[in-house]
């Protein structure tokens, strides 16, 4: 455990209320998958100056009981997450970086994986949610660097972001205006907060969707894996596109009718089977995940602050056999999570997905090879988009990244995409040793390719009429 929440874990007996909810089922699914490696939730950023790192987190804290919550697993009655009120101390004394990761990147990709839940039993049994490392950089790359996990249980990608934005105004304001206080997560999970309406499925139905799930799992195709049976550990690789690219790329997506999740996985699709030897029209099929922000769907609405885990997913599979286009097979993509979509799959299948899930985590030889791979790629439905410039230069953050783990359960690259400032921002997360990063970094290149390729054709057939 971090030295940084040694002390509030000894002081957390003197807190002077406590309130306590068990988990839901899409929470006790990520309770078993963050000690395989995959569900550690990382706000990375880069610093010109730490000094107020400390203070902006604690208003943070204030802000969200569930991001001082602990992790209980042992009631008699199932785990449970335990919202201490006040909030314990929370030091955080600034670190020399270890020589083995002496730049940003290097930096992440270390907190990315240490993993709290997994490497201290001891305490695993009433573990903090949130852990937070400052770092003293070298002084050609920077003052410091702020690193803050958050177990999946109480934190997904649009909350991510929407604690990022507000850590990013608490440094600027250092100890101005702080943020309104929000306690969505400590009062209900995700299942509790769906209309009744929208959950119900006849019995016969979940039992062909599982049966389609798992026979859709056995027969979808990934990546060539490079070693398997081996420690894994989550690594990262950062792309980017210009202004003007961004922007041709959007304008292409809006043409086609399609999102750009859809033209992201099409393009992976397309990447990975061109990174094969496969003969001409040889069919592979893939499966992609789309994961879709649920706050709008339940009851009351909520918005992205209310941090907590509130995303649900669509699983497809697409057949391709090589000669497809870009736009073609994102239609395609499109098409098939909306009517999924349209049909409420993102709510009625959650309980579907998370059994199996589970059942997958505690028998890998279920997936391919053992190595857990559930689909291809992952994406998500919408992209982060923000204006920071401004705001982050005046808070000294020259760099920030939201990011999560998959070296456990998952997909062979997760996409966590944003558009920052006209510009679009990719933070690709995938498995290694099972891919390298050799592996991924040629498919992201491919997948960039396609992209361009595809949306300057666009822009000249639209030139031309």
């Amino acid at each position: 455990m971090d030295p940084a929440n040694s002390s509030a874990g000894a002081e957390l007996d003197d807190a002077s209320e406590w309130r306590t909810r068990a988990l839901g089922g899409t929470e006790y699914s990520w309770l078993r998958a963050v000690p395989g490696g995959t569900g550690t939730t990382l706000l990375a950023l880069r610093l010109s100056r730490g000094d107020a790192a400390e203070a902006a987190l604690r208003s943070l804290r204030d802000a969200h009981p569930v991001l001082r919550a602990r992790l209980r697993t042992s009631s008699p009655s199932g785990p449970t997450l335990a919202f201490p009120d006040p909030a314990p101390p929370f030091p955080l004394a600034p670190l020399p970086a270890p020589g083995s990761a002496p730049d940003f990147h290097a930096l992440l990709e270390h907190e990315l994986n240490r993993n709290p839940w997994a490497d201290d039993p001891a305490s695993s049994d009433d573990a903090p949610v949130l852990f937070a490392t400052l770092y003293e950089l070298p002084a050609a790359t920077g003052d410091a660097a702020l690193f803050v996990r958050i177990h999946t249980v109480a934190c997904d990608r649009s909350a991510a972001s929407a604690l990022a934005r507000e850590l990013v105004a608490l440094l600027a304001g250092a100890g101005g205006e702080e943020p309104d206080p929000e306690d969505a997560a400590a009062e209900a999970g995700l299942e509790a907060r769906i209309p009744q309406r929208d959950t119900w499925k006849p019995f016969w139905a979940r039992g062909l969707d599982m049966v389609g799930y798992s026979i859709n799992g056995l027969r979808t195709s990934t990546l060539p894996f490079v070693e398997t049976g081996t420690e894994r550990s989550t690594q990262m690789l950062r792309l980017g596109l210009g202004l003007d690219e961004t922007t041709r790329l959007l304008d292409a997506c809006k043409e086609n009718g399609v999102r750009l999740c859809s033209a992201v996985a099409a393009a992976t699709m397309l990447a990975a089977r061109q990174s094969k030897p496969l003969e001409s029209g040889q069919q592979e099929t893939y499966s992609v995940v789309t994961l879709i922000n649920c706050r709008k769907f339940l009851e009351p609405v909520l918005e992205d602050r209310n941090v907590g885990f509130f995303y649900s997913a669509i699983t497809n599979t697409h057949t391709i056999h090589g000669g497809e286009g870009l736009w073609e097979l994102a239609k395609r993509c499109h098409d098939s999570y909306t009517s999924a979509k349209s049909n409420k799959k993102h709510l009625t299948d959650i309980n579907d997905l998370n059994f199996l899930m589970c059942r997958a985590i505690e028998n890998p030889q279920l997936t391919t090879a053992g190595a857990l791979r559930t689909a291809l790629v992952s994406v998500f439905e919408d992209p982060v988009v923000a204006d920071v410039a401004e705001v982050q230069s005046k808070a000294g953050v020259e760099d920030c990244v939201c990011c999560a783990t998959v070296h456990g359960i998952g997909p062979s690259i997760g996409v966590f995409d944003s558009i920052k400032d006209g510009k679009l921002d990719w933070a690709c997360v995938y498995p290694s040793p099972l891919h390298s990063r050799k592996q991924v970094q040629e498919i992201f290149d491919k997948v960039t390719q396609i992209l361009h390729h595809a949306a300057a054709a666009e822009e000249n057939f639209g030139d031309c009429t």
